[in-house]
């Protein structure tokens, strides 16, 4: 969003509102969901991987902001439901002891594909516009959507409880349960979400960094958080969910809010070890999108926690964006936010059931 920004003129408070608005598209992905419980994973999972990186690509040519951003909000939440997809087959098809583990390494594979991302941003100083030549570059992800279409069965789970008639009206989501997940993803994005899209901007505008040292602090600092998302699927299957999780998110939250008040090698370290900690909080906490909601309503579930986070996401952009334009310094602004999932970790502790080894 930064690069497109500056072609087209925004402000800050423009590049949040922007962002806000591209993960408003998320309103889409419950009904999406809803109609996996109804007709299958599998068949959700291949048209969103199809549908996806088309509709992504056609960012290449917007013609201004308010375009880009409005093909964005669809092409995101699409996205999305390929995740929705993958964290609900995974907990239909792998055991309690297993699935944090099994998460840990889905999540890799991803930052992997948005390591690429990260590494073509040198093709936006190409040029005024060159920021279109990575939109045009998601179309790489098209066989990904026939290898899928091909390989990928229906979950055997699915098969069973689909087969019964009175399935979804027999299962019952706990109230409570649902309202934790909510709150929580919705709060701890608060945090998350703004600090990974104002990352380049106070790289850019405090920093001084290029197109090219963005990419290599990025990509520097993430290879540590895969690290992370292996150890802390490990722990959380061996050790527990909760204990891990909580105390990762507060160590890394705070982390990554003092990368935004330093500089040099503080910063390089304390964003390394900051995603680090959220790196095993990811499949100690994600974990619980899937085990919270029976099998007849479990896409529908958690992707209303998906969407709740992304809603948060946004309202910490808006919130951002304002407090930036208004003369408040990133490493304020962070601090501030960071508060929102700090008390996430208190909820996890308190409210949360452990569901390791169940």
């Amino acid at each position: 969003m930064s690069f497109v920004a500056d072609d087209f003129g925004r402000s800050d408070s423009d590049i949040g509102f922007g962002a806000a608005v591209v993960r408003w598209g998320v309103i889409i992905v419950p009904p999406l969901a809803l109609l996996a419980d109804r007709i299958g994973r599998r068949r959700v999972l291949v048209a969103a991987s199809w549908a996806a990186p088309l509709t992504a690509a056609v960012g290449a040519v917007a013609p201004n902001y308010e375009w880009l951003v409005a093909s964005q909000a669809l092409a995101r939440p699409l996205a999305l439901v390929i995740n929705v997809m993958i964290i609900v087959m995974l907990t239909e098809e792998m055991s309690s002891e297993s699935r944090a583990r099994s998460l840990g390494y889905v999540a890799i594979v991803s930052s992997l594909g948005a390591g690429v991302a990260v590494g073509a941003l040198p093709l936006a100083d190409l040029a005024q516009s060159g920021w279109r030549l990575l939109y045009v570059g998601s179309l790489i992800w098209l066989p990904v959507a026939l290898i899928l279409q091909r390989k990928v069965p229906e979950t055997a789970r699915f098969m069973r409880v689909h087969a019964r008639a009175d399935a979804a009206k027999v299962a019952r989501i706990s109230g409570a349960r649902f309202t934790t997940q909510v709150v929580s993803a919705f709060l701890t994005s608060v945090f998350v979400g703004s600090a990974s899209v104002y990352l380049v901007n106070y790289l850019r505008d405090v920093r001084d960094y290029d197109a090219l040292a963005v990419s290599l602090f990025t990509i520097g600092t993430a290879v540590p958080a895969s690290i992370g998302l292996i150890v802390g699927g490990r722990l959380a299957d061996h050790s527990g969910r909760r204990l891990v999780g909580a105390a990762s998110l507060a160590a890394g939250v705070v982390l990554v809010a003092c990368s935004f008040a330093t500089g040099g090698a503080a910063m390089w370290l304390a964003e390394i070890a900051g995603g680090m900690c959220l790196g095993i909080a990811y499949p100690a906490l994600g974990v619980y999108r899937g085990e919270m909601f029976p099998t007849a309503h479990r896409g529908g579930g958690a992707a209303t926690v998906t969407a709740s986070n992304l809603i948060g996401g946004s309202v910490g952009l808006i919130v951002a964006g304002r407090l930036l334009d208004a003369g408040w310094t990133y490493g304020r602004v962070m601090a501030v936010l960071a508060l929102a999932p700090l008390l996430v970790a208190v909820m996890v502790l308190i409210s949360f059931p452990e569901t390791a080894h169940r």
